[in-house]
């Protein structure tokens, strides 16, 4: 049996979801007071909408927490797949939100609502702060890791959210149009949904324990085959410990006595 494990991502990841928690709770309640001062929809149900956010990052960072928990007989592997499961959570969490933001959008163009532009824009623009700065906290970690990439990806699309939600507001104030709003919703649930599909499909993938994306079943069995004293390779596996580390299991035939 042969395994092989990635290196561990460093523990200032588990300092940046503390501090992608606490920028996202703090504007949360920036979002609520405003939305009730002025009466508006919009801003209390992105209120909601960002608590999702808090939710998706709790969960990474759970994930994140257990994959550092000790093996013992129970789980030999130790809770490393937990990084997994939220990968998988977040991008469902993702899906949800593009329904709702299309949901949404879809009643707001039959129904056209009036919305205070200024207010709109200003809460929006701290929201873009807020949600790129949240982002690049773990754009580093998401070319390695599959669940800080979700962490990344929600974050980043929230922050594009915002950022149509101020190019909407700006419109708006110049042209009166309330039809500009939901148009861009729509076009910002698109993207969104195209970047997190593919999150969704290697996350379930991991889970139903294929061969991560990055490895090559038949080079990993020429490889092994290509050593002098195998004879022969069968029973190979090769499947994720979590979003960081694979393992591989094979039997090997041998031209000495003993197995290997």
């Amino acid at each position: 049996m042969h395994q092989c494990s990635h290196h561990p991502l460093p523990d200032r990841f588990g300092r940046a979801f503390l501090i992608g928690i606490g920028l996202n709770v703090g504007f949360v309640a920036v979002e609520g007071i405003y939305g009730y001062a002025t009466d508006s929809l919009a801003l209390l149900a992105d209120a909601g909408h960002t608590l999702s956010d808090v939710l998706g990052l709790i969960m990474a960072w759970a994930g994140y927490a257990l994959a550092k928990l000790p093996p013992n007989n129970r789980h030999t592997y130790g809770w490393r797949s937990s990084t997994i499961l939220a990968a998988l959570f977040n991008s469902l969490l993702l899906i949800a939100a593009v329904g709702g933001i299309t949901w949404e959008a879809l009643q707001r163009l039959r129904e056209p609502a009036s919305i205070d532009a200024n207010t709109v824009i200003t809460v929006a623009l701290i929201g873009v702060v807020i949600n790129t700065g949240t982002a690049l906290l773990f754009a580093r970690g998401r070319k390695t890791d599959l669940n800080l990439r979700g962490a990344y990806l929600h974050m980043a699309a929230d922050a594009l959210l915002s950022v149509g939600v101020v190019i909407g507001g700006v419109a708006i104030s110049f042209t009166g149009l309330l039809w500009i709003d939901p148009i861009i919703s729509l076009i910002i649930a698109a993207v969104i949904f195209i970047g997190t599909w593919s999150l969704l499909k290697e996350s379930i993938a991991l889970v139903l324990q294929a061969v991560p994306e990055n490895i090559d079943p038949q080079q990993v069995l020429e490889d092994l085959q290509s050593f002098k004293e195998v004879t022969d390779v069968h029973d190979l596996h090769i499947w994720a410990v979590s979003t960081t580390e694979t393992s591989l299991t094979a039997h090997l035939g041998a031209i000495c006595s003993h197995s290997i």
